[in-house]
């Protein structure tokens, strides 16, 4: 019963908007638990690591493909590692350019919140252009933006709200006649995964994130892995070591001798056993399954758009049509009943359904980011919009009920504030305090 009351990617559909929560499939543990992947050291001499070193090697060889890029680093640990591993390059192609006056990162506001935290950390003052109507980049806020400061833009295409940037090749001119770099952060590569590439689109870096398109697990599963590919003329500044092949002795080995590289940034090689399941995922789905993967994510996310558009108290902005995933807004709902979309969140806790991304991206009021993904069925999307329309009812007729969410849950709606401020992350922390009489839970 205990098991039960968790909740993963194995009990339905898990819609947290640009976190790719597909079902990770079984064989991948049953590949990265073999022995002589879990039980090989990072110390061996690479001749007794031969296999491992292909591994790497081939998972490269796949991504450059799905990419456009020329090399990869399968070093950084996770989405935000991959960024600031990706604007840390930038920063070293300028500098080694003498070009010391690109302190400036543009980013759109619905980006991702950790790419100006990525940039803001690797030495970047962050510049802010703001969405036009459709909620794609605004040109004239871009062009204004650039000058002899800008060393890049960072950019999720689709992006935050499911909406694929269409000027993408107007965006990337902007960007490289003024002398910066196109970054690519791949959170969303689901919904364009086999149809088009960034290296195509005009992007010089890119961050994937394997735990999100190539099913690899998130957090207590993880850890995850953020590999980051650059175009040949970056290639230098990669992170040491990169795996190399040796045709004529045709063998594998690892290549510490770059110059320019930043350094490293993860111990070791990355998290291997992370890249042992995107291999193996990659091997299963093929071409063919890498575009189906697209084509069934896009079709699941405007399924559920155009199902639940119209429902009372949820708002559709920007348009219609989306990739992967959709954002809607409570506004009106709040206005109207003064339920908020922290409310439907923990509502649907009570049908047993998970909440999806709330209050993000920050452009839409109340925003509700749903993310399907390809892995799950049209019964799991009607019964998820159902509910959805089931707590509408609720707001405009009861609205208490909702307010209160949840009511069916082992432990009911948490104080955020108290928690942020005095967490109790072990037994013995919650004993005293217990003892103390200091909390009455």
């Amino acid at each position: 019963r205990l098991s039960e009351m968790n909740y993963g990617v194995d009990s339905g559909m898990y819609p947290l908007g640009s976190c790719t929560m597909k079902y990770n499939p079984k064989i991948n543990e049953e590949i990265a638990g073999h022995p002589k992947v879990a039980f090989i050291h990072p110390y061996q001499d690479e001749r007794t690591v031969q296999g491992a070193l292909q591994i790497m090697w081939e998972l490269e060889q796949w991504l450059k493909e799905i990419t456009g890029m020329d090399r990869f680093t399968l070093q950084p640990a996770a989405g935000a590692n991959g960024e600031f591993t990706g604007v840390m390059i930038i920063r070293a192609y300028h500098l080694d350019k003498g070009e010391t006056q690109r302190n400036e990162i543009i980013v759109p506001d619905s980006a991702h919140g950790t790419n100006p935290a990525s940039a803001a950390m690797a030495g970047f003052k962050v510049i802010e252009i703001p969405s036009n109507e459709q909620g794609t980049v605004d040109l004239e806020a871009l062009e204004n933006a650039v000058s002899e400061r800008t060393a890049g833009l960072m950019l999720t295409n689709p992006n935050t709200l499911g909406i694929f940037e269409e000027d993408i090749l107007e965006i990337a001119r902007i960007v490289h006649r003024a002398g910066g770099l196109l970054y690519y952060d791949g959170a969303n590569l689901n919904g364009i995964l086999g149809k088009v590439r960034p290296g195509d689109m005009g992007f010089d870096v890119v961050h994937l994130n394997l735990h999100k398109t190539f099913s690899t697990p998130h957090g207590g599963g993880g850890p995850g892995a953020g590999p980051v590919g650059v175009k040949d003329f970056l290639k230098d500044y990669l992170p040491v070591p990169v795996v190399e092949y040796d045709e004529k002795k045709n063998r594998y080995y690892l290549n510490y001798d770059l110059p320019k590289s930043i350094g490293k940034v993860k111990e070791f090689y990355g998290n291997f056993a992370v890249l042992v399941r995107a291999l193996t995922y990659l091997k299963i789905m093929g071409r063919d399954g890498l575009k189906a993967v697209s084509e069934i994510a896009v079709l699941n996310a405007n399924y559920l758009t155009q199902k639940l558009k119209g429902t009372r108290g949820y708002g559709l902005p920007h348009k219609e049509l989306r990739k992967h995933e959709v954002v809607f807004s409570a506004e009106p709902m709040k206005r109207e009943t003064g339920v908020k979309a922290l409310d439907v969140a923990k509502r649907l806790l009570d049908h047993g359904s998970h909440a999806p991304t709330i209050y993000f991206p920050l452009i839409v009021n109340e925003a509700l980011m749903i993310e399907p993904t390809e892995t799950v069925t049209r019964e799991d999307l009607d019964h998820y919009v159902e509910v959805l329309k089931k707590i509408s009812e609720e707001a405009y007729s009861n609205p208490e009920i909702v307010k209160g969410a949840p009511h069916n849950t082992a432990v009911r709606r948490v104080d955020d504030v108290l928690a942020a401020k005095r967490p109790i992350i072990t037994w013995r922390m919650y004993r005293q305090l217990k003892e103390k009489g200091d909390i009455d839970i």
